[in-house]
This record gives structure tokens, sequence and C-alpha cells, in this order.
């Protein structure tokens, strides 16, 4: 006859963890461009590059759907973040909301 295996009795040991939930809500808020009859396609284009740090291909494509839909979010997030970029867009000549 062969010896049994001995199979492995440790007892695990079971210990309560508080779990401390950290919920940060931010309030998310869109910075929102409006088309007008008066800003060039190029002019629009800059200015989120430059203000928003958008990427040429990505200012493109707001200011089609601005040109198109009428308005296009072309930022998301805080109050605070926001701000700064209305404030830019609209010295540019621009009508932006943060809605």
């Amino acid at each position: 006859m062969k010896p049994r295996a001995r199979m492995n009795t440790a007892v695990e040991e079971l210990t309560d963890v508080d779990v401390l939930d950290a919920v940060i809500t931010t309030d998310v808020r869109d910075l929102v461009v409006y088309n007008d009859d008066f800003n060039t396609f190029d002019h629009v284009i800059a200015t989120l590059i430059r203000v928003c740090k958008h990427t040429p291909e990505q200012a493109e494509q707001c200011t089609w759907l601005i040109h198109y839909k009428g308005k296009c979010t072309v930022k998301t997030g805080s109050w605070d973040e926001l701000k700064p970029m209305q404030e830019g867009i609209c010295q540019a000549g621009i009508d932006a909301k943060i809605v």
C-alpha cells in the first residue's frame, strides 16, 4: 500500500478589513462653442488648437460640427478647468458657454 499524500491543513485566518470608500464627485460641465456667420473656419480651428490644446484634426472636426449642427462641445471638465478656455475663446470673438 502506498502512503496517503499529506493534505495541507493550514487554517486560513480571515480578518475583517475596514474599507473606506472615497467617492469624489466632480461637477463635470461642457464647454460649448456656437456657430456664427462671421468667424472663418481657419480662425476657429486655430483658436481651438491654441486655447483648448486640440490637435489640428480634432479642431477641424469640432469646427465642422459647429458649422453643420450649430454648436459643439469642445471640452468637458470642471468649471475651474473650463473657465479660462471659455474666456480665451470669447476673447478671440467666438461664442462659447460653459453648460
